[in-house]
């Protein structure tokens, strides 16, 4: 069995916020692959299904971010998992918008949810880093996370959570590889490409003026240059005399 996590706050003030895309992240999941119904179970929304043939569980912990930990570690305790058996999805700062990054252990970064987790389980679980950018100082930090996805985001955060899902088989199977290759054709599809040379231009038939065929040109011969004169005759030079017998030979 594996327990997916997603990180967030609850409640509809919270839940287009940046803070909040673990949350979002596993309700894609959820819809795509037929899970059950959510309920609220050890201080989470909880749900259950199958991906790949692997039991999964997906934790939505209802506790605010920075008590995240003891939804997790209630749900570990119950079902007897260890902290190799979940995978966190969370929130990144230090990740571009729309970027995405598997990762084994570690530390919290500073990261309230993460911490809390820390505390609980330990640091050995998986993470799915979901990059939301950085607001450029550390103080900004927290009215960043905490405001909603603008317009402009929506076309890619659509993708990284279409791409999410694409790749969830392959998450629940502990493939990193298999599970950034689906993100990346969501996110970064390759160009289309036919491999078509575009078509050859074919040189038309000499045009034809009153019925007639014009006249072809020598190869190498300029159309704007005039045609050349015959030779003029040598003039004759020979003596009256000499001519007179010319015509009698």
């Amino acid at each position: 069995m594996k327990l997916l996590v997603g990180l967030g706050n609850p409640g509809a003030k919270y839940a287009r916020n940046r803070h909040n895309i673990g949350f979002m992240a596993l309700d894609e999941i959820a819809s795509d692959h037929g899970f059950s119904p959510w309920k609220a179970k050890f201080q989470a929304q909880m749900c259950e299904g199958t991906l790949g043939g692997v039991k999964v569980l997906l934790l939505k912990p209802q506790t605010f971010m920075n008590l995240s930990g003891q939804s997790v570690g209630e749900a570990m305790r119950f079902y007897k998992l260890t902290s190799q058996d979940v995978t966190v999805l969370h929130d990144e700062l230090d990740l571009a918008p729309g970027k995405c990054r598997v990762k084994q252990g570690g530390g919290h970064a500073g990261h309230n949810g993460l911490r809390s987790l820390h505390s609980h389980i330990g640091a050995d679980y998986g993470r799915v880093r979901l990059g939301v950018g950085h607001p450029g100082h550390k103080d900004a930090v927290a009215g960043y996370v905490l405001r909603d996805f603008p317009k402009a985001d929506e076309a890619w955060l659509d993708d990284l959570l279409r791409g999410i899902s694409d790749g969830a088989v392959a998450l629940a199977a502990g493939d990193g590889g298999k599970f950034m290759n689906a993100v990346s054709l969501r996110v970064a599809p390759p160009r289309s490409s036919t491999g078509s040379k575009p078509p050859t231009k074919t040189k038309s038939a000499p045009p034809q003026a009153s019925g007639k065929p014009v006249k072809q040109q020598p190869v190498g011969k300029d159309p704007a240059e005039p045609a050349a004169k015959p030779p003029s005759p040598e003039p004759d030079t020979r003596s009256a005399m000499e001519k007179l017998v010319d015509k009698f030979k």
